[in-house]
């Protein structure tokens, strides 16, 4: 039985003209244990689709069961338990409370559990140590650098013992060495048996999933079974190539804009008035010029 199963899943914003279609049909069967990379261009609809499977939002249209279970039937206050006791999130600038220390910003998702202070606080700990925070548990957000800020990030999403992580661009604002640091964590947290959703743009994090799904215009075009250590081929040949723009390009991209920006279309009445009006200004000025 697969942990997370889409069936014909549709979100919309948004309503009549002004309605915006982010997911379109989106099936997706993701079996426990899996890391999957997510990709695709900026409003491909990944984010939306980590936000429905997160249980961060409903879809419009479609079904969805998560372990089994229809997400339709579960109440608020059931999708609000099994959101916080099954599934951790690690986001892209961290969401780190700035008036909260490293300690109660990770031990936060606990006292919702009612656990006691001191319970919690041990919890948190051992789980900072592990991700090589332990010596920064009571600096403040403002205090850390990015990578330390994106691990503390990482403590926060594993304080309940989820079994799926949803990172959306965990790496988006680190350098090369901090971005490394994290991903090797993320790999750490799938060999002891745990499902990683992972959305990102850059190719190379390929690397660390054993499948990547693709993207584009709220559906699914691609899915690539992968080596861990190797990238996707796929995304190896959409990130890698250089694309030749031509002339048909650069009017098809024109045309395009001239269409969607509202008080820009250009008739050929309109043209035609433009060069009559050119024409004119030139003869005044040859006219000009002779006297």
């Amino acid at each position: 039985m697969a942990l997370i199963e889409l069936d014909e899943v549709s979100k919309i914003f948004g309503f009549g003209d002004a309605a915006t279609l982010a997911l379109d049909e989106v099936g997706l069967s993701v079996n426990k244990g899996e890391f999957v990379a997510v990709m695709g261009p900026s409003g491909s609809g990944k984010t939306t689709l980590m936000n429905v499977i997160g249980l961060l939002d409903k879809p419009s249209h479609g079904n969805y069961n998560l372990s089994g279970q229809p997400v339709s039937r579960l109440k608020p206050n059931q999708q609000a338990r099994f959101r916080r006791d099954r599934i951790g999130f690690v986001f892209q600038f961290y969401n780190l409370l700035p008036n909260l220390n490293v300690l109660d910003n990770v031990s936060l998702p606990l006292a919702y559990k009612g656990m006691t202070p001191v319970r919690r606080a041990k919890r948190a700990s051992d789980i900072l140590e592990l991700v090589g925070m332990r010596e920064r548990e009571y600096f403040y957000p403002h205090q850390l650098s990015g990578g330390q800020a994106q691990r503390a990030a990482i403590a926060r999403a594993l304080i309940n013992k989820p079994n799926i992580i949803i990172a959306d661009e965990p790496t988006g604002n680190l350098d090369s060495h901090d971005s490394k640091v994290v991903m090797e964590l993320l790999a750490e947290i799938h060999r002891q048996g745990n499902t990683i959703l992972l959305v990102t743009h850059n190719p190379e994090l390929t690397r660390y999933a054993n499948r990547v799904i693709y993207m584009y215009d709220g559906t699914i075009v691609g899915d690539e079974q992968t080596a861990i250590g190797q990238m996707a081929r796929h995304a190896r040949r959409i990130f890698f190539r250089k694309p030749r723009t031509t002339d048909n390009d650069i009017a098809a991209g024109v045309s395009a804009m001239l269409k969607d920006v509202p008080g820009k279309e250009v008739t050929a009445a309109t043209k035609r008035r433009k060069a009559k009006g050119k024409k004119r200004t030139l003869r005044r000025r040859a006219t000009r010029s002779k006297r």
